[in-house]
Order: structure tokens, then C-alpha cells, then sequence
């Protein structure tokens, strides 16, 4: 497969809006030259050089017409604050906040009887029209847009406060996002898709096996409603599929994570085994630690040291990562790296101390797209020293996520000489709250809720949000953000939902104000490639059950609240109040003036793929024009399914020297 690369503008070409930022300062309309006109750069095999996002993806350009005369201008999408790693609605649509340059716009009394320009964003079907706000030449901030796909409209009109558009169009321009089309004219013919079944979200063809290495693939499961290209369906994965255990009888009952309490010093005995586990109507050969699934919670107090003795009755070698801890790194847990694998049979003993509180969790970093999928996963928690260090709720609850890929009776296979979805990662097509298909909190009105979550799952990343059940209210619950993989954050912030990506954990806390029940909801918005639409896409991960009002009008502890002159909070803080944690600030102000240093070194992470399948190149160099910054939900399961490491390599580069992977040779002292 082969990349190209987008070098930034010429130096010797002048700016034809003056100030546009770095990021969109080599578009046509910032750069005054025609993209007709424009040398075509040539095909590079990476872009390793490239120093900033990609303008395609982050601006949009501003065509005038013919009543705009030369007016042009330029749009940067750029990232509103948030607690996450991106910024999204609640339903999974990406928040962009327009910063745009304009020039050259007419005097607006020469068009007609008005006296201002105003911008509107609408999404394609042309409904609603938002005003974003009055404009001149120059600088303009309007505001956000949440749209899929969004056009965005410069007019006329007769004074900078109208509500509605009525003047005549000045300048347009499209989202990065709205080029996304149709791979082929047929995507959208009525019966383009007949003779086509599948058996529903994410089910299995049936019957279909192909022989490869003498073992045979069975076609995974496929999206419901989104059929890949013919020539798509007839593809396999270069290595051969495996299969740890297909017969779960005769194997030990998995059961529900168990709380253990540690003291310092204290030791546990850890194995890692195999057990049966019943999900839907499968009955499945799984692994576990110490039988359970999740793993057991451990819980320490923070400034703990314990011993862990692990014994892997597993049958691959394996190890445990003690994902977020500080620790001697001979214990972290990573084979060939920080440790040897512990082969199946043998021990190895783990010393951790637990310097930070917060919630971590543990898990394999030995062929984990199996072992972790498998159910060898778990939690642990670190209680603080400190008193009031946490905010006094009614309730906290250890909350793990997971999605399995499963057929119609086990798992899929998984790739047996590398891990094959190389390119998306392996998606499920069931979800797993704390080890079960559906979660359950029973809580009363007016109960305050931290909830710790973890994201145990392969690649799939959740944007989850309580919200009424049974009832036409759509809007989610508020939600107070406390902290992260690090434990607390500077301060307090309110969202309306949590993104949690792969390995990441959150602390929040949720205020169930009223009696009823609210579901656990993750709504993403994925892309259906072969029609270039926008798909939402919503399960219901768990419910919480609210009883009724407080008793007696008492007045309940999580919702009190006092404060001092000094307006600090004392006693039960109220859900209302977002604290700031000045321990966490004064820590953080050692580095502050290191942030927009510049960096001492360099390091560029890029995809190389290599030797795909014609129809699956062909198919990706379809879906170049607008890429999702999330890959939500797998809607292209089968060229996912298709690769492994024969295709797919990650390239570690030092862009001073050009050495990539274990050639870098970077020393430190700290």
C-alpha cells in the first residue's frame, strides 16, 4: 500500500489571508494558488517528515461566489477542551470548535440592502441552519459545531443579529468529513445489496471454509446491514487459525471477582488457568485468574508492598503486566522485555508497592489479543492515606469492560504465528460489564455514585452515558470527572459522557436524582465505508435501578453541603461542587514551563502495510479522502480479519537519525 504524502506550501508563497494558522496555512484559499494548479507531489511510502496535522482533515476551505467576487477564507477544526483524549457529544458526534480567517470580503452595501456577514453551519439535508455568528475580514471565532457532516455557510444579511438566514450566499465551504462517499455508484442502487444475508449485528456466514496451512478459516462475523464488496468476502488471513481450547466441558466453573484485601506485606497466590464460562447460549473454554472473570479485586492502601505468586497453568507462556503502577521495572511484567515468560507449569513471584492511589488493573503482555480476550484480566485498588481525598458518596463501584468475539459456539480463532486484525483490531460482538452480558446497580434517589471504570477491551473504544429508560427523555445524566489513569486530576469537570479508549480508566461520579431506571448506554458514531455514511450505533451495557425519593424528606449525605468563609467545602461535598485539588496543581507546576518546550527528542510512530490483498488496497485507498479520528465499531470486520503481522508492521522512527525500532539507541538520566 502506498501513502501520500502532503508537504506544507512553498515558503516563497505569500499568504493570501494573513494569520492562518500552521496547521491550515498550505490550503488553496490561505495560500492563494489554485488547487488546479498545483504541482501534484509525488507518492511517498511514509510520512515520517510530516511536523503537523494533516490540513485536509482539520480545515475547511471557503469558495466565494460569484456575488462574493474575491472573498476567500479558511476554517480550522480544532479539539474543544475536555477531560478525554477527544471531544465528543454524548451520541458519539465530534465536537469541533470553527476558529476561521476571512479575506477579501465585499463591502456588504454594495450587494444589497445589508449592512453585515453572518456564518451558519447546517448539516447536508439542510436542517437546522445554526448561526454561528457575525464575521469580517480577518480573524473569527464561531463557536461549535457537533454535525457528522456539516456545510458552512457565509451570507449577507441585513444587520450581524439576525436569527435566520435570508441574504444571499457569500462564501461556502464543506466538512472534512462530508467528502466521505460512496465507494461505488452500485453501494447505492435499491437491490445492490440482495442476495446478500447475514444473520444479524456482527453474525456469522454460515458454512463457508477455506483451507489454509492445513487448518481452515470460517468467514467472522460481518456487520449487519453493511456487506463488504464481493471481492472482499473471498479473502483470507495469510497464517492459520488456532484455537486454545474448543471443548469447555470437564473445566472448572468460572465465577465472579472476589474482593481480596491485602495488608502490607502481605502475599497472594495468583494462577492462571482454564475455566468454563456460560455467555448467552455458548458455553465457552475461557482462562481466568484464580477461577475468576474478572480477575480478583485487589485492594491496598496506598504506600503498600505485596507479594504475588503466580503459577501459569495456562497452555502459552505468559506473564503479568501490572498495567499504571510505578514500580521496579524487573516486575513490570513484559516478556523478552522486563521479565522471561513464565512457561506453562512454572512461577514467578511479583514484589509491587503501590505509591499512588487510584484504580489499576492487571493483565497479560504475552499474546494478550488472545489471553486478555480469553479473560485473564483484572482489577486492583489503592486506597488513600489521605482523609477527604475522594469526595463522600453513597455508593462506589469497580466497573471492567470488555467485548468477546464470538461464532455461533466458541470464539473466532485467533491468528496463530501473529495476531491477525492488525489493521482496526479486534472487535466484539458481545459485551461484557464486569464479566456478565448486563450490569445492575440498585442505588436510591438522590445517591451520589463513583464509578472506577476500566477499559479491558482490544481496540473498541465506549462513550458511555446513563440515560432514562422506557421514557421519551433522551438527555443524559451529568457526569463529575475526578480523575484518570493517574488518579485525580487538577480539577473537577463536568461532562455529559465518558470516552474511554482501550487500557485507559476513569473515576466519575453520577448523581441519580430521581427514582426510575437509567441505562448504561455506549453511543458511538461509525462509518459505514461502502455507502460513506455516518451510522450510530447504541447497546445497552447495564441498568441502574433508582428507588424513590428520600425517606422522611431526610436530607441524604451525598447531596449536603457546608461551606466555609474561605469557601473551601468542609464535611460531605455536594455533587454540585467541582473541586480543585491544589496538591495535584503544585505537583504538576515543577513541569509547566516544560510544556511548550521544545522536545530533546523525537520519536514518530507510524502503520507500514505492505503486501495486502488487491481488493483490500483497493478498498483502503477508497477511504483516504476522510478519516474517523476514532475507529468507533468494526464495520469493516472482513479486511480487518484479513491481516496480520505478514501485512502490518508498526515503524518506531528517530526522525534526527532515521533510526527506527530497536536501532534507536536513547540513553537517559534521571
Amino acid at each position: 500500500m502506498v501513502t501520500t504524502l502532503i508537504t506544507g506550501m512553498s515558503q516563497d508563497i505569500p499568504a493570501q489571508i494573513p494569520g492562518v494558522s500552521e496547521v491550515c496555512a498550505d490550503r488553496p484559499s490561505a495560500t492563494g494558488v489554485s488547487p488546479f494548479e498545483a504541482t501534484p507531489q509525488s507518492a511517498t511510502e511514509r510520512a515520517s517528515s510530516l511536523d503537523r496535522p494533516a490540513s485536509d482533515l482539520n480545515c475547511i476551505d471557503l469558495f466565494s461566489t460569484t456575488r462574493g467576487a474575491e472573498a476567500t477564507g479558511v476554517i480550522e477544526l480544532r479539539r474543544p477542551w475536555s477531560p478525554y483524549g477527544v471531544t465528543v457529544t454524548a451520541d458519539g458526534r465530534h465536537r469541533h470548535a470553527l476558529t476561521a480567517w476571512i479575506g477579501s470580503l465585499p463591502n456588504p452595501s454594495a450587494l444589497g440592502p445589508y449592512s453585515a456577514f453572518v456564518a451558519w453551519a447546517t448539516p447536508l439535508a439542510l436542517d437546522p441552519v445554526v448561526r454561528l455568528g457575525e464575521v469580517t475580514n480577518g480573524l473569527n471565532q464561531l463557536g461549535e459545531v457537533a454535525f457528522n457532516k456539516y456545510l458552512v455557510w457565509i451570507t449577507a444579511e441585513a444587520n450581524g443579529d439576525v436569527t435566520e438566514r435570508r441574504g444571499p450566499l457569500i462564501l461556502r465551504g464543506r466538512s472534512p468529513s462530508s467528502r466521505m462517499e460512496a465507494h461505488d455508484l452500485m453501494a447505492l442502487a435499491p437491490s445492490a445489496e440482495e442476495g446478500v444475508r447475514h444473520n444479524g449485528p456482527l453474525s456469522p456466514n454460515m458454512g463457508e471454509q477455506m483451507g489454509n496451512s492445513g487448518k481452515s478459516w470460517v468467514l467472522p462475523p460481518t456487520y449487519e446491514g453493511i456487506p463488504m464488496l464481493p471481492g472482499v468476502m473471498s479473502v483470507r488471513p495469510s497464517i492459520s487459525p488456532m484455537l486454545l481450547k474448543t471443548d469447555a466441558s470437564g473445566l472448572p466453573e468460572a465465577i465472579p471477582s472476589e474482593v481480596i484485601q491485602l495488608p502490607d506485606g502481605g502475599t497472594l497466590d495468583l494462577e492462571a488457568g482454564f475455566v468454563r464460562k456460560t455467555v448467552g447460549n455458548r458455553e465457552l473454554a475461557m482462562l481466568a485468574f484464580n477461577q475468576q472473570i474478572p480477575g480478583p479485586l485487589l485492594e491496598v492502601t496506598e504506600a503498600t508492598r505485596i507479594f504475588v505468586n503466580f503459577r501459569n497453568e495456562t497452555s502459552m507462556p505468559t506473564a503479568i503486566h501490572w498495567h499504571g503502577l510505578r514500580l521496579d521495572n524487573r516486575y513490570d511484567g513484559v516478556p523478552g522485555l522486563t521479565q522471561d515468560p513464565v512457561l506453562p507449569g512454572e512461577t514467578f513471584q511479583y514484589q509491587l508497592y503501590f505509591p499512588d492511589p487510584g484504580v489499576y488493573w492487571y493483565h497479560p503482555h504475552h499474546r494478550e489479543d488472545i489471553q486478555q480476550e480469553l479473560g485473564l484480566a483484572g482489577n486492583m485498588v489503592v486506597e488513600p492515606i489521605e482523609s477527604g481525598y475522594y469526595n463522600t458518596v453513597a455508593h462506589e463501584e469497580i466497573v471492567m469492560l470488555d467485548d468477546l468475539l464470538l461464532g455461533p459456539e466458541e470464539f473466532v480463532p485467533f491468528g496463530n504465528e501473529s495476531a491477525n486484525y492488525m489493521l482496526m483490531g479486534r472487535f466484539g460482538n458481545v459485551f461484557l460489564t464486569n464479566g456478565e452480558p448486563e450490569y445492575g446497580l440498585e442505588v436510591t434517589a438522590g445517591d451520589v455514585v463513583r464509578f472506577h471504570f476500566t477499559n479491558a477491551s482490544n481496540t473498541r473504544t465506549f462513550n458511555l452515558s446513563f440515560r432514562p429508560t422506557n421514557t421519551d427523555n433522551e438527555i443524559a445524566l451529568p457526569i463529575k470527572v475526578v480523575g484518570s489513569d493517574v488518579s485525580r486530576f487538577e480539577r473537577e469537570s463536568l461532562a455529559e459522557s465518558i470516552v474511554l479508549a482501550p487500557a485507559e480508566r476513569y473515576t466519575v461520579e453520577v448523581l441519580f436524582p430521581e427514582g426510575g431506571t437509567w441505562s448504561l448506554v455506549n453511543r458511538v458514531q461509525g462509518i459505514n465505508h461502502r455507502q460513506g455514511l455516518f451510522l450510530e450505533e447504541e447497546t445497552i451495557l447495564g441498568r441502574v435501578t433508582v428507588a424513590g425519593a428520600n425517606p422522611d424528606g431526610a436530607e441524604n449525605p451525598s447531596r449536603a453541603t457546608s461551606l466555609s468563609t474561605n469557601g473551601a467545602v468542609n464535611g460531605t461535598r455536594a455533587f454540585e461542587t467541582l473541586r480543585t485539588h491544589e496538591d495535584v496543581v503544585t505537583d504538576i507546576d515543577k513541569y509547566r514551563h516544560l510544556f511548550n518546550a521544545p522536545p530533546d527528542l523525537e520519536l514518530v510512530m507510524s502503520l507500514k502495510v505492505e503486501n495486502l490483498p488487491m481488493v483490500v488496497e483497493q478498498s483502503m485507498n477508497l477511504d483516504w479522502v476522510y478519516f474517523n479520528p476514532v475507529e468507533w465499531t468494526g464495520t469493516m470486520p472482513i479486511m480487518n480479519w484479513a491481516t496480520s503481522g505478514n501485512e502490518v508492521s508498526w515503524v518506531l522512527q528517530d526522525p534526527s537519525t532515521g533510526a527506527e525500532n530497536k536501532e534507536i539507541d536513547w540513553r537517559f538520566q534521571v
